[in-house]
C-alpha cells in the first residue's frame, strides 16, 4: 500500500533527482552544443590531434558514465513509485471486486485474474 513506503530520500537520490532535472532541460543541451563549439577551434592550440580527440573523448566519456548512473537513479526510483500506485489500485480494485462477489458471482474469476496478473496475495478475513 502507499502508506508502506518509505519516503525517506538519501543525499544521493535527490542529487540525483535535481541533477536529472537539469540534465533534461534545454538550457543543459545549449551548454553542450556551446563546449563543443569551444572544444572545436581548440586543435590550433592544442596543435597535436591525438592529444586533441584524447582530451574531448576522456571527458566526454566520464560525462557519459556519471549522467547514466544518475540518471538510472531517477528512471529506477520513478519507476518503483508508479508500481507501487499501480500495485495499491490493483489492491482496491480486487477488494472492491471481492466485496461485490456475492451480488455478481462472475466477478470471482475476474478477481482471481486480477490478483494473479498483478501478483496480489489473497487476503485472509478473520
Amino acid at each position: 500500500m502507499p502508506s508502506d513506503v518509505d519516503e525517506s530520500v538519501s543525499p544521493f537520490d535527490e542529487f540525483a533527482e535535481r541533477s536529472a532535472s537539469v540534465f533534461s532541460r534545454a538550457p543543459f543541451f545549449v551548454f553542450c552544443v556551446v563546449v563543443l563549439l569551444l572544444w572545436a577551434p581548440s586543435y590550433f592550440l592544442i596543435r597535436d590531434g591525438d592529444e586533441w580527440q584524447m582530451i574531448v573523448h576522456t571527458v566526454t566519456t566520464i560525462i557519459t558514465f556519471l549522467m547514466v548512473a544518475i540518471l538510472q537513479n531517477s528512471e529506477w526510483r520513478a519507476n518503483a513509485a508508479v508500481q507501487g500506485k499501480l500495485n495499491a489500485i490493483a489492491g482496491a480494485l480486487a477488494e472492491l471486486m471481492d466485496a461485490e462477489t456475492d451480488e455478481h458471482p462472475r466477478l470471482r474469476e475476474a478477481v482471481e485474474e486480477l490478483r494473479q496478473g498483478v501478483g496480489l496475495e489473497k487476503v485472509e478475513s478473520s
